[in-house]
This record gives C-alpha cells, sequence and structure tokens, in this order.
C-alpha cells in the first residue's frame, strides 16, 4: 500500500476467482481492494460508458436503442452498505442472522456531489441523482444534500430518479443519461447494467479519485473462463490509462482512444495503435491483428506494450508531455 501512496497514479489488474469464493471475507483478494480505496482515501469512482459507432453492434440492445449513448456514472466510493458497521452473521434465538449496515454523512455526499456537477459542467450539462429516498432515510439525507449543492451549480440541470426506475430507463432511453450520481451500493449495479450497454464489461474503464493519487482499473475481473488459454482482453486496461479523454473531450488523446479498439465485421477484432504518422512510427512493432471466426479475445502480450507505447509517444509530443511524468504502480491481481 505504502508503493501506492507514493506513487501519482495507480493501474490496477482485476482480482478475484473462484477459488476464493469459499474462503472467510478477510482472505478474499477484493477486501485488499476496500482496503487499498480506504487508506488512499478514493472516495469517488467514475465509470464512462460510451457506444463507439465502430462497435455498436455488439451491444445488448439494437444499435437504433443505443447509438449515441455517452455517460458518465459517478459513484461515492468509501460510504454506504458496503462499509458500515455493524456487520457480519451472528447467531441470535437459534439462528444465524445476517446484518448490514447502509450509512452517509452529509460530508460523503457533497463531496462526490460537487465533483459530479464539476464534471456536468465539461460535458452535457446534466446530473441525474439515484436514490430510493422512498423507503430509505440514507437515500432521503441524500436527496436533500444534492438538491443544496444543486443550488452552487444553476448551470447544471438536475433530476432525481429511484434505482429501479434509473435501471430500467437504462435500457430503455439510455442516450437521456449523461451524469448519473448515485452511492456505493447503486453505482455498483448500475454500472454494470451500463456495461452492456457498450456490448461488453471488458470494454470499460474506470477511475477512482480522491484527494491524493487516482487509481485506474478496468470494470471487468479476472475472467476465470478464458483463464489458462493465452487470451485476453486489454481493452478496459488500456482505456483506464487514458480515462480522462472520456471526459475532457477537447483532449487530443480522446480520438486517439477511440481509435485503439475498431470492431469490424465477421467477427474479428482489429487493434489500431497509431492515427497519424508520427504515432505509427513510434508504436508500429507493438501493433496486433487478431482474428479468428468467432473469438473476441485478444493477446494479453497486447497490453503492457500498448501502455508502455502511449507513455513513450506522449515524451515525442509537448502537448501531452504531462503523462509522462506520472509514475505508474502497475499492479497485477
Amino acid at each position: 500500500i505504502s508503493i501506492c501512496i507514493n506513487a501519482q497514479a495507480i493501474l490496477l489488474g482485476a482480482v478475484g476467482g473462484p477459488q476464493w469464493d469459499g474462503k472467510r471475507p478477510e482472505l478474499r483478494p477484493e477486501q485488499g481492494l476496500l482496503q487499498l480505496r480506504q487508506r488512499m482515501g478514493l472516495y469517488i469512482n467514475l465509470r464512462p460508458a460510451k457506444v463507439l459507432d465502430s462497435l455498436v453492434g455488439i451491444s445488448a440492445l439494437k444499435p437504433a436503442a443505443v447509438r449515441g449513448t455517452d455517460l458518465l456514472i459517478v459513484r461515492e466510493l468509501m460510504g454506504g452498505i458496503y462499509f458500515g458497521n455493524p456487520r457480519g452473521i451472528f447467531a441470535k434465538n437459534g439462528e444465524r442472522m445476517g446484518v448490514n449496515t447502509e450509512v452517509y454523512r452529509e460530508h460523503e455526499v457533497e463531496r462526490v456531489a460537487h465533483r459530479a456537477f464539476q464534471l456536468a459542467r465539461l460535458r452535457r450539462r446534466k446530473v441525474t441523482s439515484v436514490d430510493k429516498a422512498n423507503v430509505l432515510e440514507t437515500s432521503r439525507l441524500w436527496r436533500d444534500v444534492v438538491n443544496h449543492i444543486a443550488r452552487t451549480y444553476p448551470d447544471v440541470e438536475l433530476e432525481h430518479l429511484y434505482v429501479d426506475s434509473c435501471a430500467m430507463q437504462l435500457i430503455g432511453e439510455p442516450t437521456r443519461f449523461d451524469v448519473i450520481l448515485t452511492n456505493n451500493m447503486f453505482g455498483d449495479i448500475l454500472s454494470d447494467e451500463a456495461a452492456m450497454l457498450a456490448g461488453s464489461i471488458g470494454l470499460l474503464p474506470s477511475a477512482s479519485l480522491g484527494d491524493g493519487p487516482a487509481l485506474y482499473e478496468p470494470v471487468h475481473g479476472t475472467a476465470p473462463d478464458i483463464a489458462g488459454q493465452g487470451v485476453a482482453n486489454p481493452i478496459a486496461a488500456i482505456l483506464s490509462v487514458a480515462i480522462f479523454s472520456f471526459l475532457w473531450k477537447d483532449n487530443p488523446l480522446y480520438k486517439f482512444a477511440e481509435h485503439l479498439v475498431v470492431g469490424v465485421s465477421a467477427g474479428y477484432w482489429v487493434v489500431i495503435l497509431y492515427q497519424t504518422s508520427l504515432v505509427s512510427k513510434l508504436i508500429d512493432p507493438m501493433k496486433r491483428v487478431v482474428t479468428g471466426a468467432s473469438t473476441t479475445v485478444l493477446d494479453p502480450l497486447v497490453l503492457l506494450p500498448t501502455i508502455l507505447g502511449l507513455l513513450l509517444f506522449t515524451r515525442f509530443v509537448p502537448k501531452w508531455g504531462w503523462i509522462s511524468r506520472i509514475p505508474l504502480a502497475y499492479i497485477l491481481g
């Protein structure tokens, strides 16, 4: 953890797997991720879901329903039921009882709400706050605090949705959303649902932010179903490095990131790592084309060279030079 705390940014690989399913909670690798978030004070998680025109055909929905979808889920990451106490499984009156506690404090909602409105100003100026205020006291507090914060951003539209309604509308009308602001558990669920709009959870990046170093990681898990086959999908990890490009679209890396992956017909996947002759000269050796009649997986060796190539490229382009100064703590789960 000390290595991460002393870095300026962290790229995290997926952790977990079926071999740990029967272990006690404190022995499961996911607990390490929760501790990392706590120790580093990562209280905001950003999960963009954008349907690229080149990949619209692999969405779980019809192309006409998802084309143009470009949303950002802003998830509170250090509060709520995942961290509340008391928690555990206890014996009472001759039977076992499971207890989890949902707790939110005013300042926890305030800081994530401010970030959501600030990000909305850089996008289409709309925030959808998602809660369950009709039955949960924590959601009533959430809604009241968000309404208060919204007065500071009169140029940003605010709407409230119950989480069940939001889940329905993500499928029915995904293009209506810009920035979705929600709590820890709801954000965990809704972001996985949003992944299917893009076609696969293996395509989506995320960033966890606090007041110090940021942590970037793919949304997906460890894909145990393809373990040991010598294949992997590095797209979400690559995009996690360039996640800022989803938020600040005037940055030239935005189009570069979109062109990392271009889907073509007949089940082929092409990884394109260049747009200009300059970029081509720098990273042509790392170009990979993986084909197959029905495969949608990529050579795992693509991942590290691509990231290193991206960092190398920024050293030759002054306007992107800032990224080359980020010492990445690359953690493989």
